[in-house]
This record gives C-alpha cells, sequence and structure tokens, in this order.
C-alpha cells in the first residue's frame, strides 16, 4: 500500500491500526480490569453472588485522532440453587472513527465446586463470536492516493474460550483463554499483481489475574492485585495495582502498566447496589509525551440485585 502520511497524529494512528489488523492482533486492555473480569475471564461468572451489571467505557490516548475507543458489558448472575453461573458479554472497540470496528458477542457459562470450607473453584466456557467491520476508503482523508482494497462489513467470525477461577473471602486466582480460535480475518494480498498484503489474524491471548485483601483496621482494607497478558508476537503485559477500600464506600489508588503507564483510580460505592469507579492513564512511552496525548480514560459502573445466595457469597471488593 503506498501512502504518503499528510500528518504526524495519523503516523501514530497507524501504529495502532498496525496493531488492529495486524499479526499479532491483542484483546482491548482495561485498567480497572479488577472490576471487569467476566470480560477476561468466563469463569468468574456468577461469583458475586447475585445478579451483576457492570459497564465499562475506555477513551485511549486523549486528543489524538481516531485513537481507540472500548466499550464492554457484562451481566452475570449464579442459577439458584445450583452450582451454577450464567452471563453474557459484550466488547466493542473502535479505531480509527470506525475505521476498524470490532465486536464480541459471547454467552458464559461457569460451574463451581467447594474446595473448603472458605474457598470454591470455579470453571468458565465462554461461546459467541466477533463481528469485524473495516473501511479502507476512511483513510482517503489522511493520504493523497486511494487504498485498493474491499472494505469489510460486519463478518462474523465464531469463537470460544475456557477459563479458572479460584477464590475465598480475601484471595483470588484465575487463568483463561477468552477466545481460543485463531481466525484470519481477510487476505487482499496480490492484488492486480501486487503484492500488498492486509491480513487480520486472532491470536489467542492467555491471561493470569490475582489479588489479596488485607484488613488494615477496622474501616480500611488494601488490596494489591496483578493481571498477566501473554499474546504471541507482542510484548508481555503487566498490570500491578493497589488499591485501598474505605468504609465500604471509597476506593482508592494506583496502577502501572509495565514500561507502558502509570494510573490513578477511584470508586464510589453509592450505596448497596450502585458502584462508579473512574481511572486515568498517562503513558510512560514516547507516546506518551507528545503533545497529541492527553492521556487515556475509564468511566466503570456497576449495579447489583443485592441477593445473597449462600452457596456464592463474595466480598464486594472483587
Amino acid at each position: 500500500m503506498n501512502m504518503r502520511i499528510l500528518s504526524r497524529p495519523f503516523l501514530l494512528l497507524l501504529a495502532v491500526l498496525a496493531t488492529a489488523v495486524g499479526h499479532a492482533q491483542q484483546d482491548a486492555q482495561y485498567t480497572q480490569y479488577m472490576y471487569n473480569t467476566m470480560t477476561v475471564n468466563p469463569a468468574y461468572a456468577g461469583s458475586r453472588g447475585q445478579l451483576s451489571l457492570a459497564a465499562l467505557y475506555r477513551s485511549q490516548w486523549i486528543g489524538l485522532e481516531g485513537a481507540p475507543k472500548t466499550f464492554t458489558l457484562n451481566v452475570h448472575s449464579p442459577i439458584r440453587n445450583s452450582r451454577l453461573g450464567y452471563g453474557i458479554s459484550v466488547v466493542n472497540d473502535n479505531i480509527g472513527d470506525g475505521v476498524v470496528q470490532e465486536t464480541y458477542l459471547d454467552a458464559v457459562l461457569s460451574y463451581t465446586i467447594d474446595v473448603s470450607r472458605d474457598a470454591k473453584l470455579s470453571f468458565g466456557l465462554k461461546a459467541g463470536g466477533n463481528l469485524l467491520s473495516l473501511d479502507f476508503n476512511g483513510l482517503a482523508r489522511y493520504q493523497e492516493e486511494m487504498v485498493d482494497a474491499d472494505n469489510i462489513d460486519n463478518r462474523f467470525t465464531p469463537n470460544f474460550g475456557l477459563g479458572i477461577y479460584y477464590h475465598t473471602d480475601r484471595f483470588y486466582a484465575g487463568v483463561s483463554a477468552p477466545n481460543l480460535l485463531e481466525s484470519e480475518h481477510f487476505d487482499n494480498s496480490d492484488q492486480d499483481g501486487e503484492e500488498n498484503q492486509f491480513l487480520s489474524v486472532d491470536r489467542v491471548n492467555f491471561y493470569m489475574i490475582t489479588g489479596y485483601v488485607f484488613d488494615l483496621n477496622p474501616t480500611l482494607k488494601f488490596k494489591p492485585a496483578l493481571l498477566t497478558k501473554v499474546v504471541s508476537g507482542a510484548p508481555l503485559q503487566l498490570d500491578l495495582s493497589g488499591t485501598f477500600l474505605f468504609n465500604e464506600k471509597f476506593s482508592f489508588g494506583a496502577a502501572y502498566r509495565w514500561d507502558a503507564a502509570i494510573s490513578g483510580l477511584i470508586g464510589f460505592q453509592l450505596n448497596q447496589q450502585l458502584m462508579v469507579g473512574l481511572a486515568y492513564d498517562r503513558e510512560t512511552t514516547e507516546l506518551g509525551g507528545t503533545q497529541f496525548n492527553d492521556g487515556s480514560f475509564e468511566l466503570f459502573v456497576r449495579w447489583e440485585l443485592v441477593r445473597s445466595f449462600q452457596r456464592l457469597v463474595s466480598p464486594r471488593f472483587f
């Protein structure tokens, strides 16, 4: 593809698009992963002991035109008087103001066993797929020549994922692979005798998540947490966080994404049912020092039908 870029901001965006349509495509990333666990591990479904609805919106690299925007919606609950949990997960990624759009739609099922009096082990399965749209014509305003490639409009690709989640009233750990099928979405190589290639491949993303809750005093808790993501062809991603919970109402803390970003987090438990969380990331990479990037922002909202099922009660902090 012969392109002459007209602006430095779009050169940065092109690096984002290269990730989105390259050989080592990664899942969306989250700073508030500790509240968005079902997106990365289906075994989490039902573990909070009541019907739980969680939505998260992430705007990445504010100020950079066409930067990624991600929306997730999770609904899950245990099935009363059984060891089963169920849920629905929706994730939408928008890159380049509609140039690349990808939506994941999944149904989730979990099964929980009692390992001991205080510990539970859950196994999760998700099944569904993703809709991919890619508008090459949307690049025309940034270049002097049209891209000779066919657009993609809501191409559906099936997928499934697995996860294991262990939890007590203070500790949790899980491993998962939310999407196990490596699908090639499109290939436009050797078109009109040229050797240009546009290929999008879904790689398997492996996750490990863990955390522990310490009681510092009767009104203050502290929870360190870790999320590790491994995918072939991309750097190892480590997210470390430390969050305090005061009086079961107000949470605050900081996070560090290894060699990538530092973050601040706050949360408010407005009542027994409703929680709101905010996070702000500042890049520590070269991109973070540019005038086009004002950091990344997340808004998280969770609503729960407060009803304790005896088998699956977990603390609010995770």
